[in-house]
């Protein structure tokens, strides 16, 4: 365990065969789509769900049955943050409605205890300010929203259930059990993920080497424990990490990223596997102080 001294650029190339990456619920749970260019879109929020979910699973211990010091999840599934905020103040013996000064030191330390505890919290950061007050925090890991290689389509798909939830709905269709649906997937998609680690940001809230280990096993992994009908078939295809020798950077991170290029094998027909594409990383005339690691 570490500190991160060098600044972190990163590329996540994924892609999804008969599936719903991303469904947007002010569109019905479609897929997300840029509707002047037709590119499909992945929510950041959605890739830093399947990370979280990834931690839970590689950092659980059995015995114990709970998570691993330090790497315990502040964002999942119904869970009630102002609960999650009261186990800080109490583990730190602190005062909820403390006032003035003593309130500003009190949050200052239930923030980092937050930081301490909570994998998510110490890399993406959180906005804990609620009645019960563990302060802000800026994560040193940042994802921008995916975009696919090229236009995706959104093909609706009729599906039939053969039965129904009530009684009542049985007689009201005379007996026949069937109840009609709709999925929507996209027949095949290539999605490009840009992502940044920042030491400054990472010496704030301690996160570590080691964490950052957990997240490149993550950004391999994390389809391959997601997997579900609604989402089809999806996987990680490419890491690209751009690490830097300083702390400020040696190079803007658009410039790097531009250094990948992912070039269509058909044009005959739409692309529908991954091997439809080539992938290249250039690596020629590297700027000064760039390293590139290729971990897929």
């Amino acid at each position: 365990m570490g500190i991160i001294n060098h600044r972190y650029d990163f590329l996540l190339l994924f892609d999804v065969i008969n599936g719903n990456p991303n469904g947007d619920p002010d569109a019905g749970n479609a897929p997300r789509i840029d509707p002047e260019t037709g590119l499909g879109l992945v929510s950041d929020v959605c890739l830093k769900r399947k990370i979280r979910n990834f931690i839970c699973l590689n950092q659980f211990d059995p015995e114990k049955n709970a998570p691993r010091p330090g790497y315990d999840i502040y964002i999942k599934e119904k869970a009630i943050l102002n609960q999650q905020h009261q186990r800080a103040y109490d583990a730190l013996g602190l005062k909820p409605d403390a006032k003035g000064k003593e309130k500003a030191g009190q949050v200052s330390e239930a923030r980092a205890w937050m930081c301490q505890t909570f994998f998510d919290v110490r890399m993406f950061g959180a906005v804990m300010s609620t009645e019960i007050n563990c302060g802000q925090v800026r994560g040193p890991v940042q994802i921008a929203f995916s975009r696919s290689v090229d236009p995706i389509t959104s093909l609706e798909q009729s599906i039939t259930r053969m039965a129904v939830t009530t009684e009542r709905e049985a007689e009201q269709q005379n007996w026949d059990n069937r109840t009609m649906g709709r999925k929507t997937i996209v027949p095949y998609g290539l999605y490009v993920a840009h992502g940044f680690v920042s030491p400054h940001l990472a010496e704030d809230t301690g996160f570590t080497t080691d964490d950052l280990d957990f997240l490149w096993q993550a950004l391999k992994m994390m389809f391959e424990h997601d997997h579900s009908a609604a989402r089809g078939e999806m996987a990680s295809r490419k890491v690209v990490v751009f690490e830097h020798e300083s702390k400020l950077g040696n190079a803007p991170a658009h410039k790097l990223f531009e250094r990948v290029k992912i070039a269509r094998n058909v044009q005959d027909r739409p692309a529908r596997a991954f091997s439809d594409y080539t992938v290249t990383v250039d690596k020629t005339d590297l700027p000064s102080g760039i390293t590139v690691h290729e971990m897929l």
